[in-house]
């Protein structure tokens, strides 16, 4: 997980609050080498927010989450140390809760597709040839089951629309591990991503401009010392893109 940070201390303006899994954090990097002020940044790894990861206002709750939810409204996260994070975070904005952060949202929960596409989980689904088929990707149980995967983000963009919020979504870098199943990779995401659009969710999509043929990312916006991760130059093209979206 990449240490969070916040660049923003009043009275500057911050033009966004960011939060996400360490995908997050080229995109932080990028905006505080522009000098972009901004709140935010990782608060967690991206399988933490693919189940469910907010309190349920009908379930059993510790003090410190019923105090957050007191402050905050429904939206609180059921791990202490994010809770914590995105406190701090609504603090430095002087929100009592995500409904009254004033800024749009930039956040990349529900988008690591790499972990919902772990070969071994699609192993029952392959063919004889060690495929996972063309046909059962593009299937509803395919969609059902990616969903299914997901259901905490979907949740969390649900209660985010429900708020009024702006929210963007920057894609992760199109890096797939060996652990996973490219196809998977490819055809989750594409499920993925339609489920936060129908959201109101705003995808930043920068998949023309950073991968090679066969959809994956160019070594020039890869991260060089890991598999998954964007660099710093991945992170100037999802800031460029936020400021011409107006943030």
């Amino acid at each position: 997980m990449t240490t969070p940070y916040s660049t923003t201390t009043p009275p500057v303006p911050a033009r966004f609050l960011l939060l996400g899994d360490s995908h997050a954090g080229c995109v932080g990097r990028a905006a505080r080498q522009a000098g972009l002020p901004f709140v935010g940044g990782p608060v967690g790894s991206g399988r933490d927010f693919l189940g469910p990861f907010l309190d349920d206002p009908e379930g059993h709750e510790d003090r410190e989450a019923r105090e957050a939810r007191e402050s905050e409204g429904d939206l609180v996260f059921r791990d202490t140390g994010t809770r914590r994070l995105v406190r701090e975070f609504l603090d430095t904005l002087g929100a009592p809760g995500l409904a009254g952060i004033g800024v749009p949202l930039v956040c990349t929960f529900g988008l690591s597709a790499h972990t919902v596409a772990t070969r071994q989980n699609w192993d029952i689904h392959r063919d004889r040839h060690g495929t996972v088929p063309e046909g059962f990707l593009r299937s509803r149980l395919f969609g059902d089951l990616v969903r299914a995967s997901v259901r905490g983000a979907l949740a969390f963009y649900d209660r985010t629309a429900a708020l009024g919020l702006r929210v963007l979504a920057p894609l992760p870098p199109q890096r797939v591990p060996g652990m996973s199943d490219p196809d998977v990779f490819f055809a989750a995401q594409d499920v993925i991503c339609a489920e936060l659009a129908a959201r109101e969710v705003e995808l930043v999509d920068l998949r023309t401009r950073v991968s090679d043929a066969a959809g994956h990312q160019r070594p020039v916006f890869c991260q060089a010392d890991d598999t998954i991760h964007g660099n710093l130059a991945f992170g100037r093209l999802v800031v460029a893109e936020l400021l011409d979206r107006g943030l």
